[in-house]
This record gives structure tokens, sequence and C-alpha cells, in this order.
């Protein structure tokens, strides 16, 4: 059965970015809007976040946002477009004050003012040792920064449909007039009429076989834009946390080396003191993960394994209890480690897509590389590439992305809808979404969904991981073609309509597979190492041929094709990254 539903203003995605963009499309006079999400909106994985959000409110001591902007620059590798990392970095102040005047239960310094703490990468005076300027909530700020948006969405009366998977988004004559979802409860589809819609369905982190993201996280929203013509930016920048727990890759904040936790190898030694003399554990990610990788490559992995100890032992329980609740808790729970006595095995893992859907700073999608607007459709957040985040995002700058372009794009949709008409459905809206999921459920090949899956994220992991060189990626190209390819016969073994959860990820394997090839072209294709993408073969960064974005777009035959796109220089001119 199909339904059909009208609105202003649609926002695709139940997380941070959705739920400011909401907010503000709630607060236009007059503007009907839904948030459609594939979860109840206070799992979505925004609520993973930990350690804190960035802003140079200087509450502790001076801090400015172009120190702000410098930081986030160098950590991008010099990839990130500075005029909207300026514009990040400054609204991050007035969206902090924002967010506590909805509510955010902020920690807080003695005298009541938001508490900040040093981060990876946060810097003085362009580079001088570490700033407190991370705002944090314990060590559950993303939770908080959750509960406190759905409240005020509530409030404000927005609209969710909560458990709907969106499926396609709709055109006509060039501009976007909705999305079609499947009901995941009853198996309907239903039709979206929209005169502008958000996407902002956060990451793609099952690609990898470690990750810190949640299962949700398939990149269902990139994946839609591909298979509609809209290219992705930059998708071979996938950051890896340098602190997952050993096994499990769930995240150990970046606060624990914030509050002073130091990492050692199995000789007992603070060996970031070799990497990052000056910053130390406070390195950006990046380059962190890069020497715990070695490490462990050299031998001096913990008995001789695969993974390194964070030490916060010395920090004491008062600190620990009290600044780091939530990790203290997982350690007891995952690992049956007190870490107020024992250290923590922690090994990378796959974290944070720093690509995705190409935007303007209101979150405008780009057409293509020129910079063609596509009327009606938005982006934001993990979804979306701006580009603040570059080669390499800095720590807290995730959920800054979030609110500050999740209220841009909200905005500039509440603008949009009130001088625009909703457009025309194309006939036959839900067609195509209809037939893809029918092949699926009626598929009678000898293809496991579960099989493909776990072998695609091994693949990704092996070869287009934290080091990577030209065979290991042919490799991986080569894999995710015949896995593609064996995906046209899998079979769903769940014939039903109701809660088919086997039908469902199935259709975001496919996802999954789409969006590993554009990573694995995108790195074969860039031959130096920059930020995340770190090779082998090619160590060195080439500012002279690579400073530039990549573009992959798929191709009506079934094909990838690649452009370019200058980074934007105001300014900061690239130099040599020293921690």
């Amino acid at each position: 059965m199909i339904h059909y539903h009208t609105y202003d203003a649609l926002v695709v995605g139940g997380g941070g970015a959705g739920m400011m963009s909401a907010i503000y499309l709630s607060r236009a006079s007059g503007l009907k809007t839904a948030v459609i999400s594939k979860l109840y909106p206070t799992r979505s994985h925004t609520g993973a976040a930990q350690g804190g959000i960035g802003a140079a409110l200087g509450n502790l001591e001076e801090d400015h946002a172009e120190w702000h902007a410098f930081d986030t620059v160098k950590g991008s590798d010099y990839l990130g477009d500075q005029d909207a990392i300026d514009v990040m970095c400054r609204e991050a102040i007035d969206v902090i004050v924002e967010l506590e005047h909805m509510g955010l239960p902020f920690s807080r310094t003695p005298d009541g003012r938001i508490a900040q703490r040093p981060f990876g990468g946060h810097t003085h005076h362009h580079g001088q040792g570490p700033v407190r300027r991370s705002c944090y909530s314990a060590d559950r700020t993303g939770h908080m920064i959750l509960q406190t948006l759905y409240q005020n969405c509530i409030k404000n009366q927005v609209e969710f449909f909560d458990e709907f998977q969106a499926v396609d988004v709709l055109f006509n004559e060039g501009r976007c007039v909705g999305v079609v979802a499947y009901e995941v409860a009853t198996g309907d589809f239903h039709v979206f009429n929209a005169k502008a819609v958000n996407f902002t369905t956060g990451g793609f982190g099952r690609v990898f076989s470690t990750t810190s993201n949640a299962y949700a996280n398939t990149g269902d929203g990139p994946a839609i834009a591909l298979r509609r013509g809209i290219p992705l930016e930059d998708m071979e920048f996938y950051q890896f946390h340098p602190t997952g727990i050993y096994r499990l890759g769930i995240l150990i904040t970046e606060g624990v080396r914030g509050e002073g936790g130091v990492l050692r190898n199995d000789h007992g030694e603070r060996f970031m003191e070799r990497y990052a003399p000056t910053m130390k554990d406070l390195a950006s990610r990046d380059v962190v993960s890069r020497a715990i990788n070695n490490e462990i490559k050299e031998g001096r992995g913990i008995n001789g394994k695969r993974y390194v100890y964070l030490d916060a032992t010395h920090l004491g329980a008062e600190v620990i209890e009290k600044k780091l609740p939530d990790i203290a808790d997982f350690c007891r729970t995952y690992l049956g480690v007190d870490p107020v006595k024992d250290p923590m095995p922690i090994q990378p893992t796959a974290h944070y897509a720093m690509g995705g859907i190409p935007t303007d700073i209101n979150g405008r999608v780009f057409a293509d590389s020129r910079g063609t607007i596509i009327p009606g459709l938005y982006s934001a957040g993990e979804t979306a590439c701006v580009s603040v985040h570059g080669a390499n995002r800095l720590g807290t700058n995730s959920l800054l992305d979030l609110v500050v372009f999740g209220r841009r794009s909200g905005i500039d949709m509440a603008r949009f809808c009130a001088e625009s008409d909703r457009g025309p459905l194309p006939s036959d809206a839900a067609g195509e979404a209809i037939s893809r999921f029918e092949r699926l459920r009626s598929g009678t090949g000898k293809e496991n969904a579960g099989k493909l899956r776990e072998e695609l994220q091994i693949t990704m992991m092996d070869n287009v991981g934290i080091i990577r060189e030209e065979a290991g990626m042919k490799t991986a190209v080569e894999k995710v073609e015949e896995l593609r390819r064996r995906y046209l016969d899998v079979e769903v073994m769940d014939k039903g309509t109701r809660f088919n959860t086997d039908l469902l990820e199935a259709w975001e394997l496919g996802n999954l597979l789409d969006l590993a090839r554009v990573v694995a072209v995108g790195a074969l294709n860039r031959t130096e190492s920059r930020g995340a993408h770190s090779r082998e073969d090619y160590p060195k960064r080439n500012d002279e041929e690579w400073l530039k974005h990549t573009f992959v777009r798929q191709t009506e035959d079934g094909g990838v094709e690649i452009d370019y796109k200058p980074v934007t220089i105001t300014d900061f001119q690239p130099k040599e990254r020293v921690y």
C-alpha cells in the first residue's frame, strides 16, 4: 500500500543536525514540518558522542574563534574550506549559548560557567600548547544535546515519523519535491511531497569491520543521493579514532586524554612524545591513530597483540567517576577493566566520514563540482560535506558541525519554503523504490546479505583503512565490484512485511556497497598522503597536484566518474603540520 503526505519542509534523519534544522523550521510561521527517522530520534548516533563540543568561549583561559579556525584548518591538513570553517568557529559561541538556553545541562566551573577541557589538536596562539575549548556534559555530551533538541522539537510540535526508512528522493524538472519512505512496522510505502528536503542521515561507518558507529550507520542519505546522480565529495577521507575498545570498536572519548590520560606501549612507554613532542597524546586524530598503528606494527603492542593501553589510573577515582562516568561503566561492563585501577586496552576504530553530499554554508546541495545548486535539496551533519573537516576532523567539531549547519540549513529552508510553491510529484513516484524492494524480497539467489556485508567490511578495513597502498586499494576496488555483482543474487529469507529487518539490512547493504566503491576509487586515485588518507607508496602531502576536493559521481551505465574542485583558502596558507 502507498500513502501520500504533503508538507512544506521535510527533514530526513532525527539526529542532532536534523532536529536542530527542524527546530528552526518549526519557528517559521505557518510552516508545516516533519522529521522522518529510521530510529526513534533519541536513539540517533549523535547520542553516542561523548567528550564535548568545541567553542572558543574562553571561560578558563584566553581563546578566540580565529584560533579555533586555525586549528580546524590545520587539523583538516589544509583541505577544509576556510570560508566555511570561519563561519562554523565564529557561530560556535552563539550556538553554545543557545543550547544552554534550550536547557542543555553543561558541566560547570566552580563559579557556574560552562566548563571546558582540552581536546586533541586544540591550541593556544596557533599551536602553542593545548587550550581548554571543549564544552562538555560529563562524558555524555552528545546524549544531552540529542535529548535537549528532541524536547525542544516536541515543545514546538514538530511532527515525527519514527521508524520510517527513507529509500528515495524525488525530483521534478530539476528541483527536489519530496522523498519516498518505507514504514518498518507495516512494510507500506509513503510518498512525501514537500517544498524542501534536508538529508541529515548520519555517516557510514558500517562499511568497516571495526567501528564506533551504530548498526544503523549505513550511509542511507549519501547512497540515495549518489543513485540520483548527485556527486559525493571527499569520500576517501575517513577518520579512524585512536581509542576504540579493543576488538569492539566502542569509543573511549578523547576526553580521557583531555583530562590527562596517556597512551602506553608494551614497554610502559608514553610513546606519543616521540610522534608529537608538543601536543603528545592530544595531537590530531590521524596523527595519533598512525602512531598507535606504527607501535603495533613494530611489535610494541601489548603482549605483541594489536592494541596498546590508554592509562588514566593516575587521574584518581574522583576525576574518573565525576568527569568520565560512562567510560568507566563501558570499561567495567565490556572489558572487565576498572579504569581507576587498570589501563584500558584500545585500538583505532573507524569513526567519522569527512566526505559526503556536497553543500554550501547554508546546506544547499550542489549538483556538480562547479557549485550548481539543486533547488529544494539540503543536507547537514555527517551526511554532508561543507567542507569544514577536510582530510581530518578536529575532535569536538562533529557536534559543532551538527548544530551550526543544522541551524543554518533550517533557516535557509524556511526562506526557500516562504518564497516557493510546492512542485508536483513525478508520475509513479514510489515505483523505483518499490521495484528495488520487491527484487530483494523475491530474490532466489544463494547469496547471504550478512556474509556479503562481512566480506565488504573486512576488505575495506584491511585495504582502505588507516594505512593504504596501491595494490591493496586495487584489491578493494575489485572485491567491491565482485560483491556488487553478487549482491544481485541476494536472497532475503524473511518474505513478510511487518518489521522485516532481514529485508532492510539487505537494502542497507546496497548502500554500503555503493559508498565503499566511491571511497576506494577516490582513495586509489589520490596519489598523496593527507590527513586520514595515509599512503605508504606516496607518504608526502602534494599541494601542487592535490590541494583540491574529489567529486565522484555514479554514471547512468553504473560506472563512476571523478571530478575536482579547488579548496577555498582565505587566511591560512598551507604549511607542514607539526604537533
